[in-house]
């Protein structure tokens, strides 16, 4: 019998820097009632110059190892989750080792976009399959502000900053503390949207360029938002019913259900389709926006913070992403 991996930590870090749609009417063509009447945002977090996602995915590192208990040097296993690294190479998990002070470990970088927390669940679980004495640090980080057009009023409004981690083990780190067993995740993918949504780069003509070249819109976030709208509600509940179906459960024994934060029209319809109910649902993308990979672990870590996350409870988790990338997991808390 495969022995299911425990998931502790719960832990978030987003900057100080509150940037309200009250403060966007300064420099976009766009105003507080527009943002929240259209996606539920009231205000997102911005990472400062000179703050770097590593940064981020640290601190939430450092975090998520004081909660479980679980002493840095016994990490084995380093994933970083994002799509928005501040540099192609070192991988982020390389410069959160460093900053961490860890030396030969695994650290590798995983990019499913909005879905990375979910693969990232997948790619620990692995580790944790052929590896007993593993423990897997899974931090999901993105700095998506700085690949915002902000004179884009349809995508700006939507993404902040922030960073989420959990600590993945094949034993309980902390015996008689808060931790749940990961029972299921599934995850997928259609490269055929990828020019729905994409950004840092020439995505329909890829190409050479020189230190003399200027970004243009092609490195902004761009996004046609209403297919996205579409494909993301459909992937996320075809996938939370997938794991719902084969794990003999039903929505109405689900306890929390945490969906990626993108925007509040796409969690209502989500949550129409699959009859959530308002108490089995937990939504604060109105404090931190569309924080992409780093959605769902905040939220959990806020919901940990809420004493939402009790023994027994039932945690089902969702998310879509570009690529397009969907996915969803079965969190069980111990008794």
């Amino acid at each position: 019998m495969t022995t299911l991996p425990y998931v502790s930590g719960f832990s978030a870090h987003t900057p100080a820097n509150v940037l309200t749609n009250k403060d966007l009417e300064a420099f976009v063509d766009t105003n507080d009632e527009w943002i929240r009447t259209r996606t539920g945002i009231h205000e997102r977090r911005k990472a400062p110059d000179g703050v770097a996602n590593a940064d981020l995915a640290a601190e939430a590192a450092r975090g998520a190892l004081a909660l479980s208990g679980c002493p840095a040097e016994s990490i084995t296993h380093i994933v970083v989750v994002t799509c928005s690294p501040d540099v192609l190479c070192p991988s982020t998990a390389c410069q959160v080792a460093g900053r961490l002070g860890l030396r030969a470990r695994v650290a590798i970088d995983v990019n499913a976009a909005c879905t990375g927390f979910v693969s990232g669940l997948d790619v620990a679980r692995g580790f944790l399959a052929t590896q007993k004495k593993a423990r897997v640090l899974l931090i999901a980080s993105e700095t998506l502000s700085r690949f915002c057009d902000w004179a884009d009023r349809t995508t700006c409004v939507l993404f902040g900053d922030g960073a989420g981690a959990v600590i993945l083990s094949n034993e309980a780190i902390q015996p008689g503390g808060l931790h749940a067993r990961l029972h299921d995740v599934r995850h997928a993918a259609d490269g055929s949207g990828g020019d729905l949504l994409h950004f840092g780069g020439r995505y329909t003509n890829p190409g050479s360029i020189t230190p003399s070249d200027v970004f243009g819109k092609e490195y902004f976030i761009q996004m046609n938002g209403r297919e996205v709208f579409k494909h993301a509600v459909r992937s996320m509940t075809e996938a939370c019913q997938e794991v719902l179906h084969d794990n003999n459960l039903t929505i109405a024994d689900i306890d929390l259900f945490v969906p990626h934060q993108a925007n509040l029209r796409i969690i209502e319809a989500v949550g129409s389709r699959l009859n959530v109910k308002p108490e089995q649902l937990f939504i604060n993308l109105q404090k931190y926006g569309n924080t992409s990979a780093a959605s769902i672990p905040i939220a959990l870590a806020e919901a940990r913070e809420e004493g939402r996350l009790k023994p027994g409870a039932k945690v089902l988790l969702t998310s879509f992403g570009g690529g397009f990338t969907w996915g969803a997991a079965l969190l069980i808390f111990d008794e």
